[in-house]
């Protein structure tokens, strides 16, 4: 049975592994993108490292973007275009800095909202410093659990958070259109009355005219 200490000392671990993963291994950004522009972003990788790339349109025209990953060589590891999300996995061949760009050339008057997650190598074990041949104990068991269900759980809310933005971006895109559509239905309703009363107001003129004509 674990001690107090023991406990105490399972659960340190547990967060400074946590915290490892926050801040050591990869990046994560969502940023503006004006129409006729280009991003690149650059992260120093060593060889062997497996990496991870996904990426989304959230908001702007047809929620699409040029997306281009080079190795530290220029070598093009991944070219996509007008691609909406995706999602792209590669281990390092070579040590040095990669680039990966996102691009909105092609676009003349539409701005796009990005979200990209870079994930450079795998998480560090949850206890480092424990002997791996011998079997986990309860508690550390329970811990590595909890630790990949929160895991999950932040993918979950990310992935949630960025529909939530896109079917909001979605929704008020929606509304202005319903909005000048309207405005637009209005005016053409206003011209319309005004031409019938003109037109009317000439049919009664006309009749008088030829009345008085007629009496002198």
């Amino acid at each position: 049975m674990y001690s107090y200490h023991g406990t105490i000392r399972v659960l340190v671990q547990v967060l400074w592994a946590y915290l490892l993963c926050g801040w050591t291994f990869g990046s994560e950004l969502t940023f503006e993108l004006p129409d006729n522009a280009k991003q690149c972003f650059y992260e120093d990788i060593t060889i062997g490292t497996k990496c991870t790339l996904e990426f989304q349109v959230v908001t702007g025209g047809h929620y699409d973007v040029d997306c281009r990953l080079e190795d530290a060589d220029g070598t093009v590891l991944y070219k996509e275009m007008k691609k909406q999300y995706d999602s792209f996995t590669f281990t390092a061949a070579k040590n040095g800095t990669y680039k990966f760009c996102f691009s909105n050339e092609f676009s003349t008057f539409t701005h796009k909202t990005v979200y990209f997650d870079f994930q450079v190598g795998e998480d560090p074990p949850l206890f480092p410093n424990e002997n791996r041949v011998t079997a986990l104990t309860q508690m550390e068991s329970a811990c590595v659990s909890i630790h990949e269900a929160l895991k999950s759980v932040i993918d979950y809310q990310t992935h949630f958070r960025l529909r939530e933005a896109q079917g909001r971006s979605r929704a008020e895109d929606l509304n202005t259109r319903v909005a000048f559509w309207s405005i637009g239905e209005a005016l053409i309703l206003l011209v319309v009355s005004i031409s019938q009363v003109v037109l009317l107001r000439s049919f009664f003129s006309d009749r008088k005219t030829t009345t008085t004509r007629v009496g002198s």
